[in-house]
């Protein structure tokens, strides 16, 4: 009983206090101050936030800019290369805290693939999928470590002076999201040709099989299945069109997913903690945090699911679906 009352008690005094510092943030804050009229002393104030969709540079080296977006995705690449490296550096039969999970992570990751692809495909596409999973969550996550967005300086132009972070969401950068577009769309494209072969893969698309029987048919004498074939033929090489389009569609679709979801969250972050400081924005944080998850396993998830149609040959997909 004593250890229950004191829990409760803590509880309590816990909840006051959040309940106490959420009304002096909102008092303090924008809103609060405007409706109560305080002049709330410059040293608690937050600054406004600042909707910056290009990345600022932060230092040149020859011709080359090194921008903030850039800064944070090396430090990405580098905390995944330290992780994985000192997780399988010595590994052991019996695995440490490290070894067991670099494991767990891999080995969920497979699984999910092999559910998808099948255990054939499990071992191609793990590599390339795993790591775009890996590489946009971390991103995202790191993010929201207060360090990012708050660490910076100041420049001075023809609109005042304007506050530059030194690191800023590395997934808020459209052309980050674009390279990893281009990569999947590129990864996707050249598996297929490999696997099933350039020509059966291009087949996929026009399917010129039906084209080729209208001419036979024109050979044998056969007009009405001749015109029946050529319009089919045509039919076909204009649904092709459209197919290799729509696949150009997936680099768009993929760049401004992931980029729109990502700094919508950022902005969404600045504008609450501005305009109620300290602790309104921390269930936010929280929402960011599945909100990252889930763009990395959706933008994963698509890469693996296009890849898989594009491993599976033609006429078996239409087996599938006959059946």
């Amino acid at each position: 009983m004593n250890k229950l009352g004191c829990s409760s008690r803590l509880g309590v005094l816990l909840g006051i206090f959040i309940v106490a510092l959420l009304l002096t943030a909102f008092v303090i804050g924008p809103l609060g101050s405007r409706l109560l009229n305080i002049q709330v002393p410059s040293y608690l104030q937050v600054g406004k936030p600042h909707v910056q969709l290009p990345s600022e540079p932060i230092f040149h080296v020859g011709g080359f800019t090194i921008t903030n977006t850039l800064l944070s995705s090396w430090i990405t690449i580098l905390i995944l290369f330290l992780v994985f490296f000192a997780a399988t550096r010595k590994m052991k039969v019996i695995p440490g805290r490290l070894q067991s999970f670099a494991e767990v992570v891999v080995e969920g990751m497979y699984n999910f693939i092999q559910g998808v692809s099948g255990e054939k495909n499990a071992r191609i596409f793990l590599p390339i999928v795993g790591t775009i999973f890996l590489y946009v969550i971390t991103n995202a996550w790191l993010a929201l470590i207060p360090v990012w967005g708050t660490i910076g300086f100041w420049e001075h132009g023809e609109e005042g002076a304007i506050f530059v972070p030194l690191l800023r969401a590395a997934n808020t950068d459209i052309n980050l999201t674009l390279s990893i577009a281009l990569f999947a769309f590129c990864f996707i494209e050249i598996l297929g040709m490999t696997k099933i072969g350039p020509l059966k893969y291009i087949d996929g698309f026009f399917n010129f099989g039906v084209l080729r029987d209208a001419f036979v048919s024109l050979f044998k004498g056969k007009i009405k299945s001749f015109f029946t074939n050529l319009a089919n033929g045509f039919l076909n090489i204009f649904i092709g069109i459209l197919e290799i389009v729509s696949h150009f569609i997936r680099i768009i679709s993929f760049t401004f997913r992931l980029f729109g979801n990502m700094t919508a969250g950022e902005i969404l972050l600045m504008v609450m903690t501005f305009l109620v400081p300290f602790v309104a924005a921390v269930p936010f944080y929280g929402l960011e945090t599945l909100v990252g998850f889930l763009q990395a396993m959706i933008f994963a998830g698509l890469t693996l699911v296009f890849g898989v149609l594009a491993v599976t040959p033609h006429h078996e997909e239409g087996a599938e679906e006959h059946h």
